[in-house]
């Protein structure tokens, strides 16, 4: 989590300025495409609504030339398959501040249980954000993934015994809202 698309220097969240909240998602190219992520974002929210705000528009931050032809490309797809307009903004990757301690990994803060093992795993803030562990917890919790996926990875997450059975009964006691392809 943090912010992105403006000018600012140094936003917070109390002094935004002409920021937007954003996630930045490093991925592994020949693990899952740029395509492929793009197609989940367009999945997940209503690129024909209009934001009622810039803090808080949906917008796609591309970072070269081919980036800006496949976001473009998807764009006017869905655009083409909806026949509307698409509110979503693409604009050039300007940099990324990442947003205060109390703005990371929402998900995983709702269950203190678990959040206090992976602090003693990774007792700073950036080694915590960082973790790829951390990262795939706070997305089952939010209710992406599987309990199938989950089962299939829960052991390399280095947490006890306790927190695996937490993480399981609150992943598999519900299904998930998207299944995301990346593991």
């Amino acid at each position: 989590m943090g912010y992105a698309g403006g000018t600012t220097k140094n936003p917070s969240y109390h002094d935004l300025g002409d920021h937007s909240e954003a996630v930045q998602i490093d991925f592994d190219p020949s693990r899952v495409s740029y395509k492929e992520l793009l197609d989940i974002f367009w999945k997940s929210h209503d690129p024909t609504r209009d934001s009622w705000s810039r803090q808080y528009r949906a917008a796609i931050f591309y970072h070269n030339e081919e980036q800006r032809k496949v976001a473009i490309g998807t764009r006017d797809q869905l655009a083409a398959e909806t026949g509307g307009r698409i509110a979503t903004a693409l604009e050039p990757y300007s940099g990324f501040s990442v947003a205060e301690d109390y703005h990371q990994k929402h998900s995983l803060r709702l269950y203190p249980e678990v959040m206090k093992e992976f602090r003693v795993i990774y007792p700073d803030m950036k080694s915590l954000i960082n973790s790829t562990a951390v990262t795939r917890v706070n997305g089952y919790l939010g209710g992406y993934g599987s309990c199938d996926s989950l089962s299939q990875e829960i052991d390399g997450f280095g947490i006890s015994k306790r927190a695996k059975e937490t993480l399981t009964s609150i992943v598999c006691g519900r299904k998930a809202s998207i299944t995301c392809p990346v593991h």
